[in-house]
């Protein structure tokens, strides 16, 4: 009688619990591993992104579509699914991703991870005015000023660049001969380091980020120099040991090969370029032999294409571009024919990032547009110009390879277009978008 009560009574408790298990949401035996998966969105081509579930078991995905984690957890269990690494220039949102393992079959499928691009900013030197204006870029490329619309530069400000990460901007200040230093908010505002300037060479008119984000060179004009800096962990920079390194005669414009390794110089009072290697792990500059190749009259602008093929320069006084490529070591080598007509005052030349493009400023107020053979000769599209203001002094391409932005130094504003599927720039709407005085160079951020 007593065991026919006990079995009776261990009948009713496991009732009880199997009740209470089906009225809390949990369907399996205790002890049941839950699986634990989701859907990915909007992850960009050639990109990644890493999750955790519970700080840990990371999982890397590379495609968009259904995902699941290696170790599964206990029923009942909590899970908490988070983002590790972003992927490169987007952001990704989590929702669904944390709760009990509570499920049927073992498997839960609700996390979703959404994913979106970056947006990207505007910044503009604003010589007459010592401001630098900012910009937010639309999805359409427009761009719109900023509250506030400019932040304080020093004297004169004649080129403004953005480290590739896009944390950190600098500024070369002509007229005081220094280097600002500013931090980019998560909205892109410019907010000043607390060192707000570095100083520099004389008469500071360009300045370069290396690829790596380490380091930084500024072209001193007025005394035929390149200063070289390290950057700390929070942007400020540091002169290296060897502050400076001779160029040739009114350095106008440096910059830094996509592989890091080579920094060239426009040599606007000596009609050439000075070619140097990148020294491995002090990013101090060393002179190639020889130490310069020859350009046209007046070069004022120097820029590599994004393969580390092929190098272009902007000629101001002979009204041309000359070309070259770049042998294994890094030295310019001219191409077969050594220059492509440009029209009068050619100020500024860039490179899309496809290297299909190549976009020349010149001082009779147009933009230049042209195609990138397989051997890296430019050749004018068939329509071979496009209006611009007058007369402008700096051309970028933005790094999504759709827009083109062109600083008018007599027009206090920048000029914007966008690129079609052959290279070809048409005018947005609004065509230009107003800048401070004399805008002298306009550089694009795509945080990362």
């Amino acid at each position: 009688m007593n065991r026919v009560l006990l079995s009776s009574a261990a009948r009713a408790l496991g009732l009880v619990v199997l009740t209470a298990r089906v009225l809390s949401g949990c369907s399996g035996p205790p002890g049941t591993a839950v699986i634990i998966g989701g859907y990915l969105t909007g992850l960009a081509s050639g990109t990644s992104i890493v999750l955790q579930d519970n700080g840990s078991d990371n999982l890397t995905l590379t495609s968009n579509g259904a995902f699941s984690f290696s170790t599964p957890v206990t029923e009942d269990y909590p899970f908490d699914v988070t983002i590790l690494t972003q992927p490169l220039h987007q952001v990704c949102s989590v929702t669904g991703g944390s709760g009990p393992a509570r499920v049927a079959f073992g498997t839960i499928t609700s996390v979703t991870v959404s994913c979106a691009a970056r947006p990207e900013y505007a910044y503009v030197a604003n010589k007459g005015s010592n401001t630098v204006s900012q910009y937010a870029i639309g999805s359409g490329g427009v761009l719109t000023p900023m509250t506030p619309s400019t932040v304080a530069a020093g004297g004169s400000p004649a080129s403004v660049t953005v480290d590739p990460t896009g944390k950190y901007a600098y500024v070369a200040n002509s007229g005081d001969s220094t280097v600002s230093q500013y931090t980019i908010g998560a909205g892109g505002a410019l907010t000043p380091i607390a060192t707000a300037s570095v100083a520099a060479g004389t008469t500071p008119f360009s300045v370069t980020v290396d690829p790596t984000g380490q380091y930084v060179y500024v072209a001193n004009e007025g005394d035929g120099t390149v200063s070289q800096y390290t950057i700390g962990a929070g942007g400020a920079l540091t002169p290296m040991a060897t502050r400076t390194v001779a160029t040739g005669n009114v350095p106008y414009f440096v910059t830094v090969d996509p592989s890091g390794k080579y920094a060239y110089v426009a040599n606007y009072g000596s009609g050439d370029v000075s070619q140097y290697t990148i020294g491995a792990g002090g990013g101090g500059l060393i002179q190639m032999t020889p130490s310069t190749v020859a350009a046209g009259t007046y070069p004022t602008s120097v820029t590599v294409d994004p393969s580390g093929k092929y190098a272009y320069v902007a000629n101001y006084g002979s009204g041309d571009v000359s070309q070259y490529t770049i042998g294994a070591g890094g030295a310019l080598i001219p191409l077969t024919p050594s220059t492509v007509a440009s029209g009068s005052y050619p100020t500024s030349v860039t490179v899309d990032p496809s290297g299909k493009y190549a976009y020349v400023a010149t001082g009779s107020g147009e933009v230049l547009q042209y195609t990138i053979g397989s051997s890296g000769a430019l050749t004018p599209m068939t329509t071979s110009s496009v209006a611009a203001g007058p007369p402008p002094s700096s051309v970028t391409v933005d790094p999504t390879g759709k827009y083109v932005y062109v600083a008018n130094e007599g027009s206090g504003n920048v000029s914007q277009y966008t690129i079609g599927s052959n290279g070809a720039l048409t005018p947005m709407t609004p065509s230009t978008v107003a800048a401070g005085n004399n805008p002298s160079s306009v550089v694009v951020a795509w945080p990362q």
